[in-house]
């Protein structure tokens, strides 16, 4: 049995408001935003900044339910500034056997203006046939099944 790192949570294509370099790492980001899709306090979440291709590693830290806030803090302040847009994700462990057998979902959230959020999908991996679909998922009807599976994956190992 192996373990895969699979990709449960992402917000995407949200605008940094600060930046907060006298603070001891970490990100503060909107409990909305991070409740929408499954984020959790103090979870280990990527960072990537799409203004300057800045990548770092983190934890998640809840700002006020819809204020939007989304700021770096100590280092992480260096590779981003208000106005940036970053991609946050989250990441869970997951047995390969069981992905393959009951496959995955991940929660994206698109950001809007002000930082709410645009659309919201639902990725999966689906089982068949001994491997798994992928489905880019929809806007909005987050529930119904996707007719844009792209790839069907046996899996290998």
């Amino acid at each position: 049995m192996s373990n895969l790192k699979l990709m449960h949570a992402k917000l995407h294509r949200f605008t940094v408001t600060g930046a907060n370099l006298d603070y001891v790492g970490s990100i503060t980001v909107d409990s909305a935003l991070m409740e929408a899709v499954g984020m959790l306090p103090f979870e280990e979440v990527d960072v990537i900044n799409l203004d300057n291709g800045n990548r770092w590693s983190t934890y998640l830290l809840p700002g006020p339910a819809g204020s939007g806030v989304i700021t770096p803090n100590g280092g992480g302040a260096l590779l981003a500034a208000p106005g940036h847009l970053l991609i946050i994700y989250a990441y869970a462990l997951e047995l390969r056997e069981t992905v393959m057998a009951r496959g995955h979902e991940a929660r994206v959230a698109i950001g809007g203006a002000g930082n709410t959020i645009s659309e919201l999908r639902i990725q999966r991996l689906v089982p068949r046939d001994g491997g798994v679909d992928f489905d880019p998922g929809l806007a909005e009807d987050a529930t119904a099944p996707s007719d844009a599976t792209q790839a069907h994956f046996r899996g290998g190992r």
